[in-house]
């Protein structure tokens, strides 16, 4: 079908095919509810209208066994549509943990994705089919939202807050992705392309794009760049917590609360260092806000997360694939 006339997206997802069902299914269920509303509207409205010569009885009457059915079978029919949405809703909601990660940032008027080895598109995203893909999504101005059409997904990016998206692409293809959130003057020019490729294209793909690092690498070069290691490292005078292995445990603020180090965490402590103090240390690391930009902190956190992952006797694992640089300290928040 010609793609100016289609009514309906193309499916391209796992998801597609089930929340086409759930709203076709929800909207033929409306539609036993409210056309014979209307039908008795229409036919009332014929029969008892002015000047007709029908009965005018208004002594109730009514019938039990239809007054319970109309309130039964709508309630059940309510119910199994929740609890199909509810669960459809879970699993569009929550990524596998294997799926690939890919960083998105949103800036009036495009939208920059970078991949775990460094390759760097903008308004382009290419996919493996097959693949579990995550989307992990800021905005570095006003809110956005990156809508896939054929992938029934969307998400508001925020500046300020990490937000996350993840898909199964199922069918190769060209696919397009708006912004489906006014976001000022060229809002309906903030367009992408979805490439989904078989594996060995992607790849291909992968070694044609020449990045010469790995996202992780990019953050050591930043880690040294902004003086990060003067403190943290190994051989800084100054006291600051360790970064070995910090990524995914819970760190001890000095009110006496704990936080999880995670992406907001390690972000915030990047850009608003006060609002985290780590118990034992004293507040002392400037802010970044208006040096690095969401990119640097997205590498930046990435090298620290490649520093070590809390494992389950609770230690720091670091990765086998960490860049070979001088071994940190953890940074102030």
């Amino acid at each position: 079908m010609n793609e100016f006339v289609r009514l309906w997206p193309k499916t391209a997802s796992e998801h597609a095919h089930s929340i086409d069902a759930l709203v076709w299914s929800f909207t033929g269920m409306m539609t036993i509810f409210v056309v014979p509303v209307f039908v008795l509207t229409i036919l009332f409205a014929i029969r008892y209208r002015k000047d007709t010569r029908v009965p005018r009885d208004h002594r109730p009457r009514g019938s039990m066994k239809v007054e319970m059915t109309w309130i039964v079978l709508p309630f059940i029919g309510s119910m199994i549509i929740y609890l199909v949405s509810a669960k459809l809703y879970y699993e569009v909601r929550t990524p596998p943990v294997d799926a690939m990660e890919i960083q998105v940032v949103a800036k009036q008027w495009m939208w920059k994705f970078q991949h775990p080895g460094g390759q760097r598109e903008i308004n382009t995203l290419h996919v493996p089919v097959g693949r579990p893909v995550r989307l992990n999504m800021i905005s570095q101005d006003a809110i956005h939202s990156l809508y896939f059409p054929a992938l029934r997904i969307k998400q508001d990016l925020l500046p300020g807050r990490y937000t996350q998206l993840w898909f199964n692409a199922t069918e190769a293809g060209r696919y397009e992705a708006f912004c489906a959130e006014y976001c000022g003057t060229d809002h309906s020019k903030m367009l992408a392309t979805l490439i989904v490729q078989p594996p060995q294209e992607y790849e291909r793909w992968l070694s044609q794009a020449g990045a010469s690092e790995s996202l992780a690498e990019q953050g050591a070069v930043l880690f040294r760049q902004f003086g990060c290691s003067g403190c943290h490292g190994p051989a800084s005078v100054a006291k600051a917590p360790n970064l070995q292995g910090l990524y995914g445990r819970r760190v001890a603020l000095d009110d006496g609360s704990s936080v999880l180090a995670d992406q907001a965490y390690i972000r915030d402590s990047i850009l608003l260092p006060h609002k985290h103090i780590v118990a034992g240390y004293e507040p002392i690391m400037p802010s970044f806000a208006n040096v690095i930009d969401e990119e640097g902190v997205l590498r930046l956190t990435a090298y620290i997360q490649s520093l070590g992952q809390v494992g389950e006797g609770g230690q720091g694992e670091p990765h086998a694939d960490s860049p070979r640089s001088p071994t940190s300290e953890e940074m102030q928040p």
